[in-house]
């Protein structure tokens, strides 16, 4: 192995090791509790090496993001393919999106409620994020009429299950009610569908 090999690996290394910090610190106290020198201490490494491989929070913040977009993925994939039916898929995608956000919200809120700088819905996005809208897409697909916009459907059906999760993690929404909710928005999308 060569010696600009092994740095590449510990680099890699290093940075897996922050972001893994940043999500568990942020799922056990909130981002309110995930600063450079938090992070720092708790990995035991200087300020400085933070910033040789993220410029502060925001970027350690969005490096999170595209990892939980990977997960999420993962598990819309899943959901999608072992589901039998057009309905079945859509319904499928819709509680595993749900139950990801529910088990994991501080990683939720990093992909989908803080600001990070990262580009969503352009060809730049990052892999990670196209891979999850495009399983959402796969999903509504088989939905859309004539004349309808898949990529405008999913957008749409993304907002309504983001809606959802954000209206009942702030309490506005009472939590009991979920299954149904999420019935009647599927319901509503696949309408006519098996």
């Amino acid at each position: 192995m060569t010696i600009q090999t092994r740095r590449e690996r510990e680099r890699a290394e290093r940075e897996r090791l922050i972001v893994t910090a940043a999500r568990e610190l942020a799922e056990a106290e909130g981002w309110d509790a995930v600063t450079t020198r938090r992070l720092a201490a708790e990995i035991e490494y200087s300020q400085p090496v933070l910033y040789s491989h993220f410029k502060g929070k925001d970027a350690i913040m969005a490096a999170v993001a595209v990892q939980g977009c990977a997960e999420l993925a993962a598990e819309l994939r899943a959901a999608r393919t072992a589901a039998e039916g057009t309905r079945g898929a859509l319904a499928a995608v819709g509680k595993a999106y749900t139950d990801f956000a529910r088990r994991r919200p501080a990683l939720y809120d990093a992909m989908f409620t803080h600001t990070v700088d990262l580009p969503f819905a352009t060809p730049e996005a990052p892999a990670a994020l196209q891979e999850a809208f495009g399983e959402l897409l796969r999903a509504v697909e088989p939905v859309a009429h004539e004349g309808d916009d898949p990529g405008l459907l999913a957008e749409t059906y993304w907002a309504g299950l983001h809606g959802l999760v954000t209206l009942m993690r702030s309490g506005r929404l009472p939590a009991e009610a979920h299954e149904r909710r999420l019935a009647l928005l599927i319901g509503h999308f696949a309408a006519g569908t098996n």
